[in-house]
């Protein structure tokens, strides 16, 4: 009888403090910070801060329950303990589905980055980016854990230079330079568009910081994951703080918030501005390198959800085989192949396939957000009521919960009533309800093959955990079955999972 297939435990501290430094610090900053800011004006600062205090609360609500109980699965698990399968599943499903198309885009971007030096076809550039990362991920979680340590490490090195060059100039301490703080309120003010176009850029601005919570995930296969979680919940403020709040101040100080060149590549603009020679070649690959570490990144996160999701036999029961370094690679493989369609639609069809796809995706992370703070409500809650003491708790509960709840709602009703931004709404809620459908098929389905006329064994061993119960097996022994890292893959070729030792039920 073969073991159950479980995850390696490859990720060193290091490791998840450099993707947990470097999560929220994506191409989204280096390029979409100038939408915000010829959106909101100088103030534009403030509406990344708003963003990041709903980050952090989110992250906060994670840490309590990732360090309460450490899952592979992360928050698809807590979704589907505190408010039942269902939520289990959307979460589940909605976040690998953002993911496989950020891969898809990524690639696309990173692409176009790339023919700034070398002048190939969109397609082959594409190609390449996927084929890099797709190897580095299959190889080992430790090959993952290494690509993305160094590539945060660029990104979070760039910004700390920008952060300290960009002060100095603007204190005056430069050669050439004079303490000028005159383009926040030189061009129609501090909120020239007025004070509420600042919720307008909030939909920008929290899309470019998602990637926060993926060290919740990443932890469960590291050596001590409840040190790897609490360290990345905790540090996450300063981080925020100074990326993206004090950087993008910096951009407000440097540069006229109405100029073509802030919203065409603001920090190229702005190293520019203070001297810095080969601002663009610096900056390129900078950028290119942040889409790499979010390819490396969307791979890691779709295959680890996928895995889970056919651990609760809500995905293809293949989904589950490792290899001999604890990689699931038919997971991998699944979510490689969405993201190469994603590049193939973005070239055959890129005003409708490529275009709904990545409509469809935009409200997608704030809905998973929405369930995971509700999932943290509802968990705390059940804790407090059997007396058990967490040793991380979310800040004022539940106060905090349900303001960060109410404001990713009202971030989703904004995007409802903006013209430019009401696909996006529409088309996340069509897919979901798709979800929801298969979700409710998948259940009726089993609900016939376990029928009642079927006797429970009255003596003998219990059968696995998921197997009879269906869709409805306990939370909690499921994802103890499922395991965060457990036990070592086998030294073998990749392994089936047999019907009696496999995680949660899952059959093949």
């Amino acid at each position: 009888m073969s073991a159950a297939p479980t995850l390696h435990k490859g990720l060193r501290q290091r490791h998840l403090t450099m993707i947990a430094i470097g999560g929220v610090i994506g191409a989204g900053l280096f390029v979409g910070s100038g939408v915000v800011i010829n959106q909101a004006g100088p103030g534009a600062f403030i509406t990344y801060g708003l963003c990041g205090i709903l980050i952090v609360l989110v992250m906060q609500m994670l840490g309590e329950m990732a360090v309460d109980r450490p899952s592979t699965g992360s928050f698809a698990d807590y979704a589907r303990s505190a408010l039942g399968p269902w939520a289990g599943f959307s979460v589940g499903w909605l976040y690998w589905y953002f993911w496989v198309i950020v891969v898809g885009f990524e690639a696309v971007a990173g692409a176009k980055v790339l023919q700034y030096w070398i002048d190939q076809p969109l397609w082959l550039m594409s190609l390449v980016l996927m084929v890099l990362m797709t190897a580095t991920n299959i190889y080992s979680v430790k090959s993952f854990g290494e690509f993305e340590y160094w590539f945060a490490g660029i990104k979070v090195a760039t910004i700390l230079i920008f952060l300290t060059l960009g002060s100095l100039f603007v204190l005056g301490l430069l050669p050439g330079a004079s303490l000028d703080l005159s383009n926040l309120t030189a061009h129609g003010g501090f909120f020239p568009n007025g004070k509420t176009i600042l919720l307008a850029g909030m939909v920008t601005a929290i899309f470019s910081m998602v990637g926060a919570e993926i060290a919740t995930i990443a932890g469960a296969e590291s050596d001590d994951p409840e040190r790897a979680v609490t360290k990345a919940t905790r540090s996450v403020v300063w981080r925020i703080l100074i990326f993206f709040v004090g950087s993008v101040f910096l951009l407000a100080v440097i540069l006229p918030w109405n100029s073509t060149e802030v919203g065409a590549s603001p920090y190229v603009s702005a190293f520019a501005r203070i001297g810095i020679p080969h601002a663009a070649d610096i900056m390129n690959a900078v950028v290119l390198t942040s889409v790499l570490s979010c390819l490396n990144s969307g791979l890691y996160t779709a295959s680890r959800m996928l895995f889970v999701l056919a651990g609760r036999r809500e995905a293809p029961a293949a989904v589950l085989r490792v290899n001999k370094r604890g990689v699931p690679t038919w997971a991998l493989l699944m979510s490689t192949v969405v993201g190469f369609l994603c590049v193939i639609a973005a070239f055959v069809a890129p005003d409708t396939v490529f275009s709904f796809l990545l409509n469809s995706s935009g409200a997608v992370i704030l809905f998973t957000y929405i369930l995971i703070a509700t999932s943290q409500l509802v968990l705390r809650r059940r804790a407090d009521r059997e007396g058990r003491e967490l040793r991380f708790k979310m800040w004022l509960f539940p106060w905090l919960t349900i303001a960060a709840i109410v404001a990713m709602v009202a971030i989703l009703v904004s995007m409802a009533v903006k013209e430019d931004t009401r696909s996006q709404i529409t088309l996340g809620l069509a897919s979901w309800a798709a979800l929801l459908i298969v979700f409710r098929l998948i259940k009726g389905h089993r609900e016939k093959v376990v029928s009642p006329e079927v006797p429970e064994p009255v003596d003998g061993p219990a059968a696995p955990a998921g197997v009879a119960a269906g869709m409805s097996a306990a939370p909690d022994a499921a994802s103890d079955a499922a395991g965060p890292g457990g036990p070592q893959g086998h030294d073998g070729e990749l392994e089936p999972v047999g019907a009696a030792r496999t995680p949660a039920g899952a059959v093949s």
